[in-house]
């Protein structure tokens, strides 16, 4: 038997308290991460500000130690006055959030020392108001429902209804061959999902040699999808394309209505948001869309070849070029 991780997303259907309780999370998240940051950066700059004074060794202020741990522990020390209302929400969401952070300090850290490979990591950077909303629950009361198959269980957020049908996943926990790990919550594209990870176990296929293994190469492109080795052309579904003149339409019907200005702190229309919540479907059904095309797609690759060669592509380059950057950020719908 093997285990591997897999994640298993529901779309959910909250109501409008359930909607505030997962937004106040996420909130939660992303304040703590802040918080942390804050935190770190000040120290840092202590130090800096120290050293240009002369002052070294043991005279300079103790570092602040940026493991996922220490900055918890931290927390728990400040919490009560940094926020007082941090009852109203799981502690999973302030640790997850914490642990974010020393991730992404870690990576940079590596990143500057040479021991991580690959593009040069930033400076960790202060989450806004309008970046994307997302908690982790590690601990807790998180799962599937025993009463339907049309529900998953969140800590402090309760029961919420999924739009689709989550009997595959419950399938193998009755059979005990999947434990849920965690679960995840996001805000995209103007919906609600929960993204469940999955520890699996397997039989392990039985090995077979084969004297002539089936192999193929993919070239990909822009015009065409794929190029097969074996001379099949996968033609490109174009989802993006195929969905400018209504794209268009949508954006200019937003920019005859009032929308939000931050230099007036002008609020936006409802006849606006409806309109943007229009935009944020059309973009989710063609993301959806795509996403399924490929996902067939190399389906059919694994389970018809025994080994499968893909091209290099180097896409950063790509979409510093301008003709192209729409049609390779999109996922190659050109």
């Amino acid at each position: 038997m093997s285990t591997l991780l897999q994640a298993y997303r529901f779309a959910l259907d909250p109501t409008p308290d359930q909607e505030s309780a997962l937004r106040s999370h996420c909130g939660a998240q992303r304040f703590a991460y802040n918080w942390g940051l804050a935190v770190v950066k000040a120290n840092l700059d202590q130090r800096a500000a120290e050293r240009s004074y002369g002052i070294g060794g043991d005279d300079l202020t103790p570092a602040v130690d940026w493991s996922a741990y220490s900055l918890r522990k931290h927390w728990n020390q400040d919490k009560h006055l940094v926020a007082p209302w941090w009852a109203e929400n799981s502690k999973e969401t302030y640790s997850s959030g914490l642990a974010n952070l020393a991730t992404a300090l870690s990576n940079w850290s590596k990143s500057r020392s040479g021991k991580r490979k690959g593009r040069r990591v930033g400076f960790p950077r202060f989450k806004g108001k309008r970046s994307a909303l997302s908690c982790r629950f590690s601990t807790g009361a998180f799962g599937l429902t025993d009463s339907d198959r049309r529900h998953v269980r969140l800590p402090r957020i309760g029961i919420v209804r999924t739009h689709e049908s989550t009997r595959k996943l419950a399938r193998r926990i009755d059979a005990g061959t999947a434990r849920i790990r965690s679960a995840t919550v996001s805000f995209r594209r103007g919906r609600w999902f929960v993204s469940f990870s999955v520890e699996v176990r397997r039989a392990e296929p039985e090995t077979r040699t084969v004297a002539s293994p089936s192999v193929v190469g993919v070239d990909l492109g822009v015009k065409t999808l794929a190029v097969l080795s074996t001379g099949e052309m996968i033609e490109n579904p174009k989802h993006l394309e195929h969905a400018q003149k209504k794209l268009r339409r949508l954006n200019r019907q937003a920019a005859r209505r009032v929308g939000r200005d931050k230099r007036t702190n002008q609020q936006p229309s409802n006849r606006w948001l409806a309109t943007q919540a229009r935009v944020a479907r059309l973009h989710s059904y063609v993301a959806d869309a795509r996403r399924d095309g490929l996902h067939k797609l190399s389906t059919r690759l694994v389970r018809t070849h025994d080994v499968v060669v893909l091209e290099d592509l180097n896409v950063a380059g790509m979409l510093r070029n301008r003709s192209l950057a729409r049609h390779i950020a999109g996922g190659r719908d050109g």
